[in-house]
């Protein structure tokens, strides 16, 4: 083999909201490994699911060519097109309805990330303001909370592990999550001796490294806040000069905290009292360098919004904004001197309508980074505020990641059109009209994006290898549906090569530069801004908002009284979802590889609950809510709430084309009924979901049945 048939080409992973920089080594046109890159990740190492898209790249089970629906909706019913075929289809039917319904009928929808532009960019020239992505069903409320205190995306922070002495995490189950960097630098802080407070409602392998593992009743993390603050305010612990320069509303605060006492909150929580002034006194001898991560799954009740303002508070109070160890802001290119890199979303004019989700009109304190996906069955069902008829759905798949999918379907099924661009075949492409299959990300080259933080950089997902079957990169079908519907102006490039030299060009920089590590660094040392005159809160006060002009001014109080979560109905339990390392979500379940590892999930219950139901470890159990009933497997252990039942995300699918996945584990968005609705923090309230549990028949796991 020729030196010339082997060689290192470094991208960004795909598979999570993560997305690792990698070094993929390539012999022959083929993939041989995936390693995460040395150069931004401090070595090689890289989790099971990045490692496991060299299976994914070669396998017969993701979509292979273009599709048109022939038959029902749903029946699974297709034909194979040609790319030509399939993109005038769309492009037919966009222009037919943007003709007469405005384009405003169309609603696009992806991931979220970094990797955005282009999507973004193609609605707007289309005339829609609709656009949503999936972190609208993950992190809106912990986003709503910070852009209301702070006047900024909760991605406009990020934490600095490595020189952290302090972490209160809530349910964020770091190691099992997984952020590989994050976790090794949580595991490196660690070592050097940051001490680890972990508090949930099940034990995890996060808590096993902990100093600290309370085990919560659920949806009190709040209760647990609020009593922290009692003692840092009450024994006047918090950094005062930070508090007098950046904070506004702590006369209000301390007013409103009064009766939340640590004695209070050892009912709510079962905490002692003892041990919450602990954590409040040590939290406060380690600051400014404490990290608090609510985790994105935490809470997620109907006034979870108000837990994560808590989170914002405390951060407030410990003055660990801006400070080593703490949460420092994300600096980008303009702060080491370079012009702007070019967007494609600033070329189409501004869309001036109302967004179907009602942000902007309705829900005036909400942001519109990530929107508000739950909305859109209503709006498709009641033409309100105006007709929905299109969506575009991005590698993303609403009916695996919002409660009650049955009800989102039921809109989506009104459609006059309905495309799924995916790697996968997901549960959204199987009611879909056409399926267009995108190269995976070691066969495309994507958008250079800018990659915030204390030092940022220029980071590029790099094609690596040739795309197998007859899929396609997302800036060639973007660009190809563009010129078919007339806005084609608006992305300037027929080759990836000119799409780069576009975005570049302010900047001085070509796509060689970025080939050499995967990246380029536009910082060699942190940059930090002045704790006392340089944050850059953009609130209209300028600083941390405890009492929240935002809010205030729509009808929303800063600091409502405490409502304790309602405990389970008698004989139900408290359904909680989370994730493994192994996988992300249903995204991950029918690759070859990680299937084999972990193929099916299990329902996680108090051993003494168990013992009353008469359920022991192994048993089949039914699981029954919103009159669904479904069947899996026991898992027994003291280390769950009582209230609570566990299993993991994303099971149970539902597509027969996906074999190794098909019918394997409990989907548990299914037992969500009525919940797909909007909480006052933009999220839907999946934790208030109720379920009752009974020992089954072996044999039935995996069987799903109307009540």
């Amino acid at each position: 083999m020729s030196e010339s048939a082997r060689k290192k080409v470094y991208s960004v992973c795909a598979v999570c909201s993560v997305r690792c920089p990698v070094e993929v080594d390539v012999e022959g046109g083929a993939v041989k490994h995936i390693w995460g890159n040395p150069h931004l990740m401090g070595g090689r190492y890289l989790c099971p699911r990045g490692t496991a898209q060299k299976v994914f790249q070669t396998d017969t089970e993701r979509v292979q060519y273009p599709m048109i629906r022939d038959g029902e909706r749903g029946s699974g019913k297709w034909r194979k097109a040609t790319w030509e075929e399939a993109l005038d289809y769309v492009a037919q039917k966009l222009r037919g309805i943007i003709d007469q319904y405005g384009g405003e009928s169309v609603v696009l929808a992806d991931r979220g990330g970094p990797f955005t532009d282009l999507h973004k960019a193609f609605i707007k020239a289309l005339g829609s303001p609709n656009y949503f992505n999936q972190h609208a069903c993950c992190s809106n409320s912990v986003h709503n909370a910070h852009n209301a205190m702070a006047g900024q995306r909760r991605n406009t922070v990020t934490y600095d592990w490595k020189n952290c002495k302090y972490t209160v995490l809530y349910a964020r189950n770091i190691l099992e999550s997984i952020g590989t960097k994050e976790a090794k630098d949580f595991m490196d802080a660690r070592e050097k001796g940051m001490k680890v407070v972990y508090l949930d409602a099940r034990w995890t392998y996060t808590a096993a490294k902990s100093d600290r593992f309370f085990i919560l009743r659920p949806g009190t993390d709040y209760a647990f806040n609020l009593a922290l603050i009692h003692v840092l305010v009450k024994e006047k612990l918090y950094d005062e000069e930070f508090v007098r320069n950046w904070v506004l509303g702590m006369k209000e605060l301390t007013a409103f905290i009064e009766p939340y006492t640590p004695e209070w909150a050892e009912k709510e929580t079962g905490v002692s009292a003892d041990e919450i002034r602990a954590v409040a006194r040590e939290l406060t001898q380690a600051a400014p360098s404490v990290i608090l991560h609510q985790g994105w799954m935490t809470a997620r009740h109907e006034d979870d919004y108000y837990f994560r303002r808590s989170i914002y508070i405390l951060y407030g109070l410990l003055g660990a904004y801006e400070a080593p160890g703490g949460l420092l802001f994300n600096k980008n290119e303009t702060h080491c001197g370079y012009k702007p890199l070019r967007k494609f979303v600033d070329l189409p004019p501004r869309v001036d309508k109302k967004r179907f989700d009602g942000i902007g009109w309705k829900y005036k304190h909400l942001s519109a980074d990530y929107g508000l996906g739950q909305m859109l069955p209503y709006a498709i069902l009641n033409e309100d505020p105006y007709p929905i008829k299109a969506f575009l759905c991005y590698r993303f798949d609403p009916l695996s990641s919002y409660p009650d999918p049955e009800a989102f379907k039921e809109g989506l099924m009104k459609l006059d059109l309905l495309v799924s661009v995916d790697v996968n075949y997901s549960h959204i492409a199987w009611v879909s009209d056409v399926i267009l299959p995108e190269a995976m990300f070691l066969e495309r080259t994507d958008p250079v994006i800018v990659k915030g933080g204390p030092k940022p950089a220029l980071w590029i997902r790099r094609q690596a290898v040739e795309p197998r079957y007859d899929s396609k990169p997302k800036w060639w079908i973007i660009k190809q549906l563009a010129e078919r519907l007339g806005v084609g102006q608006y992305f300037p490039y027929n080759t990836m090569e000119e799409m780069i030299a576009w975005q570049l060009q302010d900047m001085g920089f070509k796509l060689s530069d970025l080939e050499e590590k995967g990246c380029i660094e536009l910082s060699k040392e942190p940059i930090l801004f002045d704790r006392k005159t340089g944050l850059t809160f953009k609130t209209p006060s300028k600083k941390l908002e405890f009492v929240s002009s935002m809010l205030e001014e729509n009808g929303i109080p800063s600091f409502p009284p405490y409502r304790s979560p309602a405990p389970p109905p008698e004989g139900h339990y408290r359904l909680i979802t989370g994730k493994i390392a192994v996988h992300t979500q249903g995204t991950t379940l029918n690759n070859l590889y990680l299937n084999e590892i972990q193929s099916e999930n299990k329902l996680w219950i108090n051993s003494e609950e168990a013992k009353k139901l008469g359920i022991k470890a192994g048993d089949a159990v039914e699981v029954s809510g919103g009159g669904i009933a479904q069947t899996g497997i026991a898992a027994v252990s003291e280390y769950v709430h009582p209230e609570v039942v566990y299993t993991l995300h994303g099971y149970g699918r539902e597509v027969p084309l996906q074999t190794r996945a098909y019918k394997k584990g409990m989907r548990d968005n299914t037992l969500m009924k009525g919940l797909l609705k909007v909480a006052v923090g933009g999220n839907c309230p999946v934790a208030d979901c109720f379920i009752r549990i009974r020992k089954a028949s072996r044999g039935d796991e995996g069987q799903e049945r109307t009540l």
